[in-house]
């Protein structure tokens, strides 16, 4: 139906004692009365005044009705509050709440920007300007953890980890990937885990080529975080943990020559690999034939290819036989190149194996924060919805981590959107303040005000 079909104005006579009407006609009335919270964590890391600090102002200055960080602002919000698109601009523009999250009076401020100038401001940035909002970003991130830790860790893992971004247009650059069985774009997403903490936080976010290798853009992406992780916390021990694709003769190298530098890296099987590894799976395959289990065993080599090696790399292997109801057995050799001195059994299980969390995350990014939405036709525009889509993430983690020691510790992005942003809210703007009226039967009232507080709130 078009909007101009569409009725303000429900009637449910029959189902209720009395007749019930529902009018769209509440116009100091929002749905988002929680984010409030998103302002108050956006204030407290900087984050979007940081980002918008990056991009150059190229427009004719009287004819500026948005400056460049309320178009920011509005975008990155809007993403974390679920409206990914920027055609929900148009029902949003005059909601209260969202015109206080860029600054502007909730009742009597202008109405916010329209699809159109959102589209054009996505699509202005060049690559320049974009290498510095990543920057900006993952400096934003790394600064809130050294304060957070008073710049004190003992050791930080970096993992890094390409998606599948799957596109349905004439998108600039993207191609047929035949590992994933479709045209689409390969982007990079990078966590760090401090210590021994479940919590693993997004740092940079890469759109690539849909046909680049795995490795592609891997290199660079450490040397920077490296660098400015080293000043932030001195003297830490770094922990790199890479799936296969990015077990590239250059990124073992670099990884190599790095100091305080410690890394697991899966290894894709081959006829050597298999060759060297056949008696531990003989092992396998008679205690599991005896067993009827899956069984494991665990052991290691030293391993040179012929021509891309330089020298011979520690091998750890995981030759298993894998059985399933009703299914033949399986054999599943595993195999990862490792610097550390640790059994192979610990590191595979306790180290390498850990990083399967990662996939929680990036499916938060997918199915909670819709990154995979890059529908410009424009690579670069595509990019910096990448990384805006990355700043509003980066603001619900930031959210989540202040609800340490609470059932919603480790609740997913959607439910901490539905739980504590997603509020009926009435906005009451006077010459002194600004009241907003929220439900006093909010079943999760008091974690909200907790939030409320560490967030800068103050009791009144």
């Amino acid at each position: 139906m078009t909007e101009h079909t569409t009725t303000d104005c429900l009637l449910f006579p029959d189902i209720f004692d009395r007749p019930v009407v529902a009018k769209f006609d509440q116009r100091q009335g929002s749905s988002d009365g929680g984010a409030v919270l998103l302002k108050a964590a956006n204030q407290r890391l900087g984050l979007t005044s940081a980002l918008a600090g990056c991009l150059k102002e190229e427009r004719q200055p009287g004819k500026i009705l948005h400056e460049i960080e309320e178009l920011l602002t509005q975008r990155v919000m809007g993403m974390a509050l679920g409206y990914e698109d920027a055609n929900d601009a148009a029902r949003l523009a005059g909601d209260p709440v969202h015109k206080l999250l860029v600054g502007r009076d909730p009742i009597d401020g202008e109405d916010l920007a329209s699809q159109p100038t959102l589209s054009r401001f996505e699509n202005a940035p060049d690559r320049k300007e974009l290498f510095r909002l990543g920057e900006a970003l993952a400096d934003c991130v790394i600064e809130r953890h050294r304060k957070r830790l008073h710049g004190r860790a003992r050791r930080i893992t970096i993992d890094l980890d390409p998606t599948d971004d799957p596109t349905h247009g004439q998108q600039q650059f993207t191609f047929f990937n035949r590992y994933y069985d479709c045209h689409c774009y390969l982007p990079v997403v990078c966590f760090l885990t401090f210590n021994e903490e479940a919590e693993q936080y997004l740092v940079a976010a890469v759109l690539r080529p849909g046909n680049v290798s795995g490795a592609c853009g891997a290199i660079g992406i450490l040397r920077r975080l490296l660098r400015r992780l080293d000043v932030a916390f001195p003297g830490v021990v770094f922990r790199v943990r890479l799936d296969g694709g990015f077990a590239a003769p250059e990124v073992l190298e670099f990884l190599d020559r790095q100091p305080r530098v410690e890394y697991v890296v899966n290894l894709a099987s081959n006829a050597v690999l298999d060759r060297l590894v056949e008696p531990a799976m003989r092992t396998a395959r008679r205690r599991s034939k005896k067993s009827g289990q899956t069984e494991h065993v665990y052991g290691e080599f030293r391993y040179k290819t012929k021509k891309t090696w330089k020298y011979e790399r520690r091998i750890l292997y995981k030759a298993e036989v894998t059985r399933h109801a009703n299914r033949d057995a399986k054999d599943n050799p595993r195999f990862v190149v490792t610097n550390m001195k640790q059994s192979p059994q610990w590191l595979y299980e306790q180290v390498y194996c850990q990083r399967g969390d990662l996939e929680n995350r990036i499916k938060e990014l997918h199915y909670g924060m819709e990154i995979g939405r890059t529908s410009c036709t424009s690579f670069w525009a595509n990019q910096f919805r990448v990384l805006m889509t990355a700043a509003a993430y980066v603001l619900m983690q930031e959210l989540r981590l202040r609800l340490a020691r609470t059932d919603c510790a480790r609740a997913q992005v959607s439910t901490l959107r539905q739980r504590f942003l997603k509020l009926g809210v009435q906005v009451i703007a006077t010459v002194r303040r600004v009241v907003l009226h929220l439900p006093q039967a909010f079943p999760y009232r008091d974690s909200f005000h907790r939030l409320a507080l560490s967030l800068g709130a103050q009791t009144g």
